[in-house]
């Protein structure tokens, strides 16, 4: 095959992926890598707390793609092609061996970003990819069968296909350049935040975890499961990074003031939850009811809600009557708080939003605007809970847009 001259701009995990796929499939095509910045995968270096969240052990593509409250199904045909046992294989049959932890997450066996920032880096070099780095890209246009770049400090350059891979931003004015080729774009707002909560005592057990808790957003039809933390400011934890994930856009038009309910015990039924109240009210009647907690919830957090419900601590459970009995299986199953404004989930900054998907052959990752221009990444209003996910989208969006099909 003739060669080819490809441009990929963005010097990310998509970016390098793609890259790396252009030469894999076409050797003898010439792939010049563009970042605007100084720095390259800086998002990969700064993940699961510099571990770098590689993948997700989620070989099942029907429960993959739930993964993604923007994209879920539309992505069946990219994971087909390319997925999380892809990815596993990939950087493992180039020296990166990863480990699986208990929630599924994958990371490289050293605990180090570096492992695969390294990876990635020594593959450009030997595919002699050409990495460009503060060249920021102006403008995009096409003249005749090639696409012409413009950059802010250098010479404009001409180029056969085109795979763009910079990313989410957090305002519209980021994707400007995309809508004057014609691309729709789905207004970006944050996903994956924690929930601020200024006005509610619980943030005194800052610290304090629950293994599977509950989360409803009142007033919506979002609900969630899964390890919740209390912190300072309020509530975190993957139950209600994944809540914020799935509510984004919704939680943006309220301007992030609604209320929540926690469901504390693996039981919604207040009927059965005051049953086992009873019952230990009758196996234990002489023992203090704050010492003698019946759920598997945190000390702490038990005596919290005992508080709550207007019981204190030391009443033995004889002495509590069942009217309180009723309001703490109330308070177990159904506790309500008040959310007022979001807290960014550590460095790791995540939008919803971006090129609208359906003008993206997804076969392909080539735009249905125009010829030979593809996308991957977070550039496209694709984003998923934690857990790997995000950059599972990367990995395998990058390797097709690479096949320039």
């Amino acid at each position: 095959m003739a060669s080819k001259k490809v441009a990929v701009i963005g010097g990310g995990a998509a970016g390098f992926f793609a890259a790396l796929s252009v030469k894999e499939h076409h050797p003898n095509h010439e792939v010049t890598l563009f970042e605007k910045t100084s720095k390259i995968l800086s998002k990969v270096k700064i993940s699961g707390g510099g571990r770098c969240n590689v993948t997700h052990n989620c070989s099942d593509i029907s429960r993959l793609c739930e993964a993604y409250p923007r994209g879920g199904k539309k992505l069946r045909s990219l994971f087909h092609q390319f997925n999380t046992t892809d990815t596993i294989e990939w950087f493992e049959s180039r020296g990166v061996p990863l480990k699986t932890e208990k929630d599924g997450r994958m990371f490289p066996v050293s605990d180090e970003s570096q492992s695969i920032i390294d990876c990635l880096v020594s593959e450009t070099r030997r595919l002699k990819i050409d990495l460009e780095l503060e060249q920021s890209v102006e403008r995009i246009q096409q003249e005749d069968k090639y696409w012409k770049l413009e950059f802010k400090n250098s010479p404009s350059q001409s180029f056969d296909s085109i795979i763009i891979a910079t990313g989410g931003s957090p305002k519209i004015k980021g994707f400007e350049w995309l809508q004057n080729l014609g691309h729709s774009i789905a207004a970006p707002v944050p996903s994956l935040f924690t929930f601020n909560m200024p006005s509610e005592p619980i943030k005194s057990l800052m610290g304090l975890s629950v293994e599977n808790a509950g989360v409803k957003i009142l007033n919506s039809k979002i609900k969630t499961q899964g390890p919740l933390l209390i912190t300072h400011w309020g509530m975190s934890g993957p139950a209600i990074l994944k809540a914020s994930a799935f509510g984004a856009k919704e939680l943006s038009q309220c301007d992030y003031v609604f209320d929540i309910q926690i469901n504390w015990v693996d039981e919604t039924n207040t009927d059965k939850i005051f049953d086992h109240l009873q019952h230990s009210n009758q196996q234990h009647p002489k023992k203090g009811i704050g010492y003698q907690k019946i759920f598997p919830l945190p000390n702490r957090l038990w005596g919290y809600l005992i508080d709550k419900a207007g019981i204190s601590s030391d009443k033995k459970w004889n002495e509590v009557g069942k009217k309180k009995l009723r309001i703490l299986a109330n308070l177990l199953a159904q506790d309500q708080y008040a959310v007022s404004g979001k807290t960014t989930f550590k460095e790791e900054f995540v939008t919803c939003g971006g090129v609208a998907l359906n003008e993206i052959n997804l076969k392909t990752m080539q735009s249905k605007k125009a010829a030979n221009l593809y996308f991957a990444g977070e550039v496209l209003d694709v984003d998923a809970i934690t857990g790997g996910f995000n950059f599972q989208a990367a990995w395998s969006g990058g390797f097709i847009a690479g096949k320039l099909n």
